[in-house]
């Protein structure tokens, strides 16, 4: 690790202090022309005595505006101190987690990752007519029907057509037959540019795909495409706990990946993060933002400078090893679980090397699923999985409780079924 590290309380206390003292005061500066200032003050106290050791409170309270992408050209110079903080948490993930080369990625902390995969297939879709003069109808995007449900939304909202990937019922892995059918057939409809979008720990099974299952088959048509990795659930773990990983920027095929800091990070909702390469993230820009000092590069516009500052806190809380630390404990009580339900015979799914457990329906009657808050795959009629997510405060004792009722629930079924049976057979 190049930039992680973990800080002192004091250390990432005065980090921030700095930030702040960068940015613009909106408490004792001349500040006229932002349409903005800090949170109001009859509601959010700015000299209340807590936050004087609440580094990211402080930040929220004093209303930096990271509107723009921080990575490329100049920015609003009223907020360039928690920009700067911004920038370290991209260079944490781009370089540290997903092996980028320095200065080789651009950037920002969206409001969620929704909007992150939104941006890739924005731009993608731009850098295929601005560059290449495809026309929008020759525009395709390709993902598996396990993918999360922004990518239909974008796909609705940016008018490209969406083709989705049967996968395995058992296995969740793309079919690479049915898949090779599917884009033979596009190129036969005159589709000629793709947007391959490969997850990275689908919400659903925390699937994990392989993007050269997309890559081999559209280089052996010689078809244009570019890689976008959904990481938005796996980011924080999948290249953590899987140290052989190469779904990463040291694939030059991978041009540009999203992360959710609000899920295994633990960071306060709408903290979504949108990472590609240099060179790309330029066919998004928004020329008429004129009064946007730097270029808006991003579909929001404006965005909360304290979810970077909040991300920041949580990178170096921990370091790279306490990370590894919670992650591996998270992995143990997931693995435990999984053992337990083999002991039971019940079929689920389990990525190896990520945190959900996703169960067969069957096995799971409705009030135990409401009873454990358990979600299924769907909530009409015809669901088929329920999953369990091992976060943080699942803890094995959660997770021994749901064991031994659901231990009752097979067993108080298979009586019954014998029961069933012995009827049967005396009625003969």
């Amino acid at each position: 690790m190049l930039y992680w590290k973990k800080l002192t309380e004091k250390a990432k206390l005065e980090r921030v202090e700095k930030a702040l003292g960068k940015n613009v005061n909106f408490s004792h500066d001349s500040a006229l022309g932002y349409p903005a200032s800090k949170l109001d003050g009859k509601v959010f106290n700015s000299d209340a005595s807590f936050l004087k050791d609440s580094p990211v409170l402080q930040t929220y309270v004093a209303n930096p505006n990271h509107i723009g992408c921080h990575t490329l050209g100049i920015s609003e110079k009223a907020f360039k101190g928690t920009q700067e903080m911004e920038r370290e948490v991209l260079k944490v993930l781009a370089i540290d987690i997903f092996k980028a080369k320095f200065n080789s990625y651009d950037g920002y902390i969206a409001p969620g990752g929704t909007e992150a995969n939104t941006q890739a297939i924005w731009m993608f879709r731009n850098y295929f007519m601005n560059k290449l003069d495809a026309k929008l109808s020759e525009i395709v995007i390709l993902a598996s029907e396990d993918t999360h449900y922004s990518i239909p939304k974008a796909a609705n909202l940016l008018m490209v057509d969406l083709l989705k990937i049967p996968v395995d019922f058992e296995n969740r892995q793309i079919d690479v037959f049915a898949l090779e059918t599917i884009i033979i057939k596009a190129k036969n409809n005159g589709k000629k540019y793709f947007i391959v979008v490969s997850n990275m720990g689908t919400t659903m099974f925390g699937s994990v795909d392989n993007p050269e299952d997309y890559i081999q088959i559209l280089e052996k048509f010689n078809l244009t495409y570019k890689v976008h990795i959904d990481g938005a659930y796996g980011g924080f773990v999948y290249p953590i706990s899987n140290k052989d990983s190469t779904i990463n920027f040291e694939n030059p095929k991978i041009s540009s990946v999203t992360i959710d800091a609000h899920k295994m990070l633990q960071a306060p909702y709408g903290t979504g993060i949108f990472i590609c390469r240099k060179g790309l993230i330029e066919n998004v820009l928004t020329k008429e933002a004129a009064y946007v000092e730097g270029m808006d590069l991003t579909l929001c516009g404006s965005r909360s400078g304290a979810n970077a500052v909040a991300v920041w806190m949580i990178l170096f809380t921990y370091g790279p090893f306490g990370w590894c630390e919670k992650i591996r404990i998270l992995q143990m009580r997931t693995e435990w679980l999984c053992e337990k339900l083999v002991e039971l015979d019940v079929e689920y799914f389990r990525e190896p090397f990520l945190n959900i457990v996703t169960i067969h329906a069957q096995y799971i009657p409705k009030r135990l699923a409401v009873k454990y808050d358990l979600v299924p795959e769907k909530h009409e009629k015809g669901n088929k999985w329920y999953k369990i997510v091992i976060m943080e405060h699942v803890e094995i004792d959660h997770l021994s409780t749901f064991i031994t009722d659901l231990k009752v629930s097979i067993n108080a079924k298979k009586r019954s079924a014998l029961k069933i049976q012995n009827t049967s057979s005396v009625s003969f």
